[in-house]
């Protein structure tokens, strides 16, 4: 966070404070005018803000602890009046200080009340560290969550691959009997997929990186379908460097395929097109083929649902996957995801 944005926040963050010891100024002291009550006021929680820098510091090199001991309780049960007392010298100079300046010689202003100001300054005391272990906690609780999210990415990734190793494979164990040659070209082609799945570490890229792959995969299917897949791949010019999860497209298209293409022996239709829409980018997989029961599709543990999930994590509410299906009447796939662009794709 920049350095002024955080001052910022400390200014905001005592602003009601001193609204309020302004207030019990002009309440305390009769015949004190509303002015003197902000200027003092001012004098005095600027003090105590400056002593909280402190306090900030203390509780960075003593976190609260889990479970709670005895001696952060008496570290701090020693620190708050210490603070107090700390708050009220340096008020009462920095009122001397300026009744010096203006009478021309050396005064002491000796009128601050002992009891009320060491229970104030107590009170600040504890907002101050109260408010900045909370914060702490807070992004404790932040740090964890990103950490669990990029576990839960990384596990949801890594299971993408098996499941596309396997399907691919069965490609061209099929072609193995058949043509030979043909299955070893299959082969090759494979090997370079896996080189790319295997390399790829990242959660969100260039939808145009991914275009590239799934025209690579696309062409492994193709020696298994021949004419039988038949594919039309469409993406407007502002979709290019839209970003996508990995695998997000190659997973559609390997479905579209699978429940698509192979159980049949006609030719199935195949169509892709991305588009930017206002603020999403929009991804639509469209096959002819036989379709699926929606019901059975979403209690499996397909890659759809896998996709969902990255989904959730990445971009909670934001990023959807839409299934229009039944038996006999194709399969629409849509994915929907905030657009993002990039100059250069992270390495």
């Amino acid at each position: 966070m920049p350095r002024v944005w955080v001052w910022l926040q400390l200014v905001i963050g005592w602003l009601p404070v001193w609204a309020l010891y302004s207030t019990l100024i002009v309440t305390a002291h009769q015949g004190t005018t509303v002015h003197s009550a902000v200027f003092a006021g001012m004098r005095a929680v600027a003090c105590a803000a400056l002593l909280g820098l402190g306090v900030n510091r203390l509780t960075l090199r003593y976190p609260w602890p889990v479970p709670m001991h005895l001696r952060f309780i008496a570290l701090h049960v020693v620190a708050a009046p210490l603070y107090a007392i700390s708050w009220m010298v340096l008020a009462v100079l920095s009122e001397s200080v300026l009744l010096t300046v203006h009478a021309g010689g050396l005064q002491l202003a000796m009128r601050a009340p002992l009891v009320p100001f060491l229970v104030m300054g107590v009170w600040f005391y504890v907002m101050v560290a109260g408010v900045t272990y909370a914060s702490q906690a807070a992004q404790r609780a932040a740090v964890a969550e990103a950490l669990a999210a990029t576990s839960q990415l990384a596990t949801l990734r890594s299971q993408l691959n098996p499941h596309f190793l396997f399907n691919a494979l069965h490609a061209v164990v099929q072609l193995i009997p058949l043509e030979p040659q043909r299955a070893a070209q299959a082969t090759e082609q494979l090997a370079g997929l896996l080189r790319t799945s295997l390399e790829e570490d990242r959660d969100l890229i260039r939808l145009a990186d991914e275009w590239s792959f799934v025209e690579r995969y696309l062409e492994l299917e193709r020696l298994r379908f021949g004419d039988r897949l038949q594919v039309t791949m469409t993406m407007e010019d502002d979709a290019r460097d839209a970003l996508i999860p990995s695998f997000a497209l190659q997973t559609l298209v390997e479905n579209a395929i699978r429940h698509g293409a192979a159980p049949r022996m006609e030719a199935t239709s195949l169509t892709i097109h991305a588009r930017v829409d206002r603020s999403l980018l929009m991804v639509v997989v469209r096959d002819t083929g036989g379709g699926a029961d929606p019901a059975a599709l979403s209690n499996s543990g397909t890659g759809l649902a896998r996709l969902r999930d990255r989904l959730r994590v990445l971009f909670t509410d934001r990023g959807t996957l839409q299934i229009d299906t039944q038996a006999g009447r194709g399969f629409i796939a849509t994915i929907s995801v905030p657009q993002e662009t990039v100059a250069e794709p992270d390495a």
